[in-house]
């Protein structure tokens, strides 16, 4: 079999994950064992990244941010959330783009354009990154887990997945990729709803399948609709 007949097609075939931190590699390293093709950016030039992603995301490509993303199908940010404003915003207009950064003061400080700003980090993102159609998701599970806990499809309480748009194809297109990363895949609603999944609440915080998912999401709803009545 061809590389090109074994690689997974729902959609993706090749995905760029900005950031090589722990979360960025966690992820390259996931996308590469589901088969996909994988380039990674750091924030330098690819030259200096180039030797770690050869020794800790092995099968993945070093490259630009500008190279990683121009023919990718779907792209990953995982940068610092308060370095987001340094992607290239035009280079993403167009493009299916998971948000996997967290707005977490304890780590981060307090980084004003979030700070109570009453939306969820990711319609924050979005004020930057106007032209990319966003999806909030890989976020909500820690860099270690999301290799230790990835099980097959059908697998009994497999672990779930929150995925937020307000594009419902970006999301059709992104639930499959979930899946194939090892995780079941929960539409939770529009952006609003990543709210639900962010550091300090419980889904943040847990490990839930899809059923627990589901319950969790309908919580944070109710619980959000009463503060609002």
């Amino acid at each position: 079999m061809s590389s090109e007949e074994a690689m997974p097609y729902d959609g993706v075939r090749s995905i760029a994950v900005l950031g090589v931190g722990r979360v960025g590699s966690a992820v390259a390293r996931t996308a590469v064992s589901a088969g996909y093709e994988v380039r990674v950016a750091g924030s330098g030039a690819a030259e200096d990244i180039a030797l770690l992603a050869e020794i800790v995301i092995p099968g993945a490509r070093a490259m630009t941010a500008a190279d990683a993303v121009r023919d990718a199908d779907l792209v990953v940010v995982a940068v610092p959330l308060g370095k987001f404003r340094t992607v290239d915003a035009a280079s993403l207009d167009g493009k299916i783009v998971i948000d996997a950064m967290n707005y977490w003061p304890p780590v981060d400080g307090v980084i004003a354009d979030f700070a109570d700003s009453g939306v969820s980090s990711t319609e924050v993102v979005r004020g930057h990154l106007a032209g990319a159609r966003l999806v909030r998701t890989l976020n909500h599970i820690g860099y270690h887990d999301l290799e230790d806990h990835a099980a097959p499809a059908g697998t009994p309480g497999r672990r779930a997945l929150a995925v937020a748009s307000d594009d419902d194809d970006a999301a059709a297109v992104v639930l499959p990729v979930i899946d194939r990363f090892g995780f079941d895949a929960v539409r939770s609603g529009p952006l609003a709803t990543g709210r639900a999944f962010e550091p300090g609440t419980r889904i943040f915080s847990g490990a839930f399948s899809t059923d627990q998912l589901r319950h969790e999401l309908a919580l944070h709803l109710d619980s959000t609709l009463e503060r609002q009545n």
